[in-house]
């Protein structure tokens, strides 16, 4: 069996459950409500979706001043790792993406997350931690938007659709949403509304981000990861942009392209189906 190119990144629920008490580690979960899940990872604390980590208009929150506040308030400094995992399979994974585009390198992803922690018989806590607050230096947080290793901006995607030679390499737009909002049957987390516009990104590829995932939760084995990929025409030699709703679940693939299958040229168009739809001059296609 091939290992992932970089296998560091991840963490195993055993091996987390062996640090748990570990002063240099933070565990985040992440999601929608804090009264979602029945229970938590001992010595978890809490980031909420939407006001946490999205702005009012569901884009990505690159705040400095926002996120030094967030991590002070979790108890981090620029010294503390943590391990993200969220209520819903693949959180932990646009947490490492958002974490290190914004300067704190120190991340790791709890592997199969909260769900296979539960099924592999690790303790369950019904209470989150509410750790001592730090004072996370706002200087030591300094997102590169421009980070070609992580982000694609819509100014440079339309520069391709407007003029396709001006970049080095032509992009495969991969769509990991689901199916109803790849043909358009869905708008972000509903059915389309008003002048909302459902479809996708014309020429773009589907791949459900979930099909990447083991029924526990888990990572795919590498070669399976591969061969599901290059079955879609994405291949390591082509620029590679993942996209969804909200740019989470995108970040995600961007995690398994990047670091576990090791393409060398993905970047995460974290505006997505967000931005792309309300944009007029941005053609859409659907099949609804």
């Amino acid at each position: 069996m091939t290992p992932y190119s970089h296998p560091d990144v991840l963490v195993s629920a055993e091996r987390l459950a062996g640090r748990r008490h570990d002063d240099s580690l933070r565990i985040v979960e992440v999601g929608m409500s804090p009264e979602n899940c029945a229970g938590h990872i001992p010595g978890a604390v809490f980031w909420h979706t939407f006001t946490d980590l999205l702005n009012p208009n569901f884009s990505q929150k690159f705040d400095s001043a926002a996120m030094a506040a967030l991590l002070s308030r979790s108890g981090i400094t620029p010294e503390t790792t943590v391990i993200a995992y969220g209520s819903e399979p693949g959180t932990g994974a646009w947490i490492f993406w958002l974490l290190t585009l914004m300067g704190h390198r120190h991340v790791r992803v709890l592997n199969g997350g909260y769900r296979y922690w539960v099924k592999t018989g690790h303790p369950v806590a019904d209470q989150f931690s509410t750790p001592e607050p730090t004072t996370y230096p706002i200087a030591a947080l300094v997102a590169d938007l421009q980070d070609p290793e992580r982000r694609i901006a819509y100014a440079d995607i339309r520069t391709h659709f407007q003029q396709p030679d001006r970049l080095k390499m032509a992009p495969v737009f991969l769509d990991v949403r689901t199916e109803r909002e790849y043909t358009g049957k869905q708008y972000l987390i509903k059915p389309p509304e008003g002048d909302e516009r459902a479809g996708h990104i014309p020429g773009a590829v589907h791949l459900d981000h979930l099909l990447t995932m083991n029924e526990d939760g888990t990572f795919k084995p590498f070669d399976e990861l591969k061969s599901l990929l290059i079955g879609k025409d994405v291949t390591p030699d082509r620029l590679v942009v993942p996209y969804c709703a909200v740019g989470a679940r995108s970040a995600y693939m961007w995690f398994v392209l990047k670091h576990l299958l090791g393409y060398p040229t993905v970047r995460n168009y974290d505006g997505s189906w967000n931005e792309w739809s309300r944009l007029p001059e941005a053609s859409v296609e659907s099949f609804s």
